[in-house]
């Protein structure tokens, strides 16, 4: 294989991955896309399937204020406590830690800087990104999609 050949299936698979987004044989929680094509909205299914971003202010989680534990959409998992929740004025629900073992992270390169993607652990599914203009004690605002969660109140 010469260099050119090399760099362009390179450059391929690494475009579709960003595309794909995880590797759904990861988790413990797989469905076909079908499956999730079902089990969610239109919108619900760019955000969290195809690492879509829900319009800033369209969430009534960014405004919720009450005592409770933040899941995953997709799978159930209690991923943040509304005790790290913080107004961030972004118009995203906005977070300075997740719960132990909830969440993993990765690269995100598709705007042309590589920003931190933060997807369910078990389900994959797309929940925001992290930042680090948060509030101590972290320094992180994990910016999260209002449709990849759902709210249980305590």
């Amino acid at each position: 294989m010469d260099r050119r050949s090399f760099l362009t299936t390179t450059a391929a698979t690494a475009a579709a991955m960003a595309v794909a987004g995880p590797a759904s044989a990861a988790f413990e929680v797989t469905r076909s896309e079908a499956e999730w094509r079902q089990l969610l909205t239109k919108t619900q299914f760019k955000v969290m399937r195809q690492n879509g971003t829900e319009r800033a202010g369209s969430s009534p989680l960014d405004k919720n204020w009450a005592d409770g534990t933040y899941h995953c959409r997709g799978c159930d998992l209690a991923v943040y406590p509304s005790s790290t929740k913080f107004d961030s004025g972004t118009g995203w629900p906005s977070f300075w830690k997740s719960l132990p073992n909830a969440v993993r992270t990765m690269p995100d390169r598709k705007l042309f800087t590589v920003r931190t993607e933060v997807h369910c652990r078990r389900c994959g599914s797309h929940l925001g990104h992290i930042f680090d203009d948060g509030p101590q004690p972290t320094g992180k605002r994990h910016c999260l999609n209002g449709v990849s969660l759902v709210f249980k109140a305590a």
